[in-house]
């Protein structure tokens, strides 16, 4: 089940319901643990690999390719540049990237009908619960960088 609260906006003053998390953040010996379960790899092995696909991912990512994982999505970077342009296209340089961030596309496919979309890491049996507004939620762990956090609207 998913969980949402009641949040008014400051800029229009209506209400919208907000998604938000509950609980810790599960870790990866959580997912190997799971994984194992479900498999006939090992705990030992399947954390092993879980740890070292963000480095994996990196380095094919900095080589200007894309990582497609299939059920899961698709990773890629994108530059982010200064705030100040340049007038010429012949000024447009690597000094004006500051930094990167990664980007994400969960993986998709189309319903029996193919009229709507049906993403891989949404449940087909969402439910959402309304928490009371004084509810303890947790935020995220940020992992570096300034992405958006999954309890946003």
């Amino acid at each position: 089940m998913a969980f949402f609260k009641k949040i008014q906006q400051k800029i229009n003053g209506l209400w919208y319901p907000k998604s938000v998390t509950v609980g810790k953040p599960v870790k990866t010996d959580e997912v190997a643990d799971r994984l194992a379960q479900i498999s006939t790899v090992s705990r030992a092995d399947t954390y092993a690999v879980l740890k070292d696909l963000a480095g994996v991912m990196a380095d094919y990512m900095a080589q200007g390719r894309t990582v497609k994982l299939d059920g899961l999505g698709t990773f890629y970077y994108t530059a982010v540049a200064t705030k100040q342009g340049v007038e010429k296209k012949e000024d447009v340089n690597a000094s004006l990237i500051t930094g990167a961030r990664v980007r994400f596309i969960p993986e998709f496919h189309r319903s029996g009908s193919g009229r709507s979309m049906v993403r891989s890491l949404i449940s087909d049996n969402i439910f959402w619960v309304e928490l009371p507004a004084d509810a303890k939620t947790s935020k995220p762990e940020q992992g570096g960088g300034d992405s958006e956090s999954p309890d946003e609207i």
